[in-house]
């Protein structure tokens, strides 16, 4: 070999070893190539009762955080209410197709576009309808069978929750029972009905109203509720078929501080 070529031999060992150090932390170990980000993590899974039930709930996520920190939680037992012309709520209801989502805790019923509800000026998109067994709220320290919830959903992203009370009837209500049907609807699975929406609701539409939260983690606040202060009638073969899709699926009662609960004194 030449004296030039053994130089450049030389010269090329030495770059090799200066990259290698460069690529190197000060430690001397190899630094690791840049990181693919991770995925976002998945929100811990909650149950109704154990170790991930509602008193631990605030524990599984910081997400969750609001379960056990917020001031402003749902459900609560009505009891001390003030009597007022509050804005009536005003349903846009028409019947139409629903499908069935059964998400391991409830089964919903998703509608059709086109369903509203309108509080004074804001209008609210109905995104679904669930249950739960016994109901969340109390009424003067009274629990019903059941509750259904009308989730509904501003342009603005604020939630108003419409609740109603299943109490046990002699006669099954037909209105319902689409809606029964598709709770037997296994999770993963899929079905579909035509359901009467404006049927589903008591015949008076006065309501108990007051700011509140999700009843399920995170326990978002912020959302509007109106409670139904009359109760609708499901027979108890209906009743019974909500609780062999889920029984106790109910958040126990959060406390209420210095809310004001409003009932609608107002009728049309």
């Amino acid at each position: 070999m030449s004296t030039t070529h053994a130089l450049l031999a030389k010269l090329g060992a030495s770059l090799l070893v200066l990259g290698l150090i460069g690529c190197s932390s000060p430690a001397g170990q190899a630094v690791a190539p840049t990181e693919v980000p991770a995925a976002p993590k998945a929100a811990a899974h909650w149950t109704y009762e154990g170790e991930e039930g509602p008193e631990h709930w605030g524990n599984l996520d910081p997400a969750y955080l609001l379960c056990v920190d917020g001031t402003a939680q749902t459900p609560i037992d009505i009891t001390a209410k003030s009597t007022n012309d509050v804005a009536d709520p005003v349903f846009g209801y028409s019947a139409g197709a629903a499908d069935f989502v059964n998400n391991g805790h409830t089964v919903q019923a998703v509608p059709a576009a086109g369903n509203t509800l309108t509080v004074g000026e804001t209008v609210y998109t109905l995104k679904q309808l669930h249950f739960h067994t016994p109901s969340e709220h109390a009424i003067d320290g009274v629990k019903a069978a059941a509750e259904m919830h009308f989730v509904h959903q501003s342009e603005a992203g604020v939630l108003a929750v419409v609740g109603v009370m299943i109490v046990a009837g002699d006669a099954p209500n037909t209105a319902w029972e689409p809606y029964v049907a598709g709770t037997s609807t296994p999770k993963g699975g899929a079905a579909s009905a035509t359901i009467d929406w404006p049927a589903l609701l008591p015949a008076e539409h006065i309501t108990y109203q007051y700011e509140g939260s999700l009843t399920t983690p995170p326990c978002s606040e912020g959302v509007q509720w109106m409670v139904m202060r009359d109760a609708v009638t499901l027979s108890q073969t209906q009743i019974d078929a909500l609780a062999a899709a889920y029984e106790g699926n109910a958040r126990p009662l959060q406390p209420i501080g210095d809310r004001d609960v409003v009932l609608d004194t107002q009728t049309k």
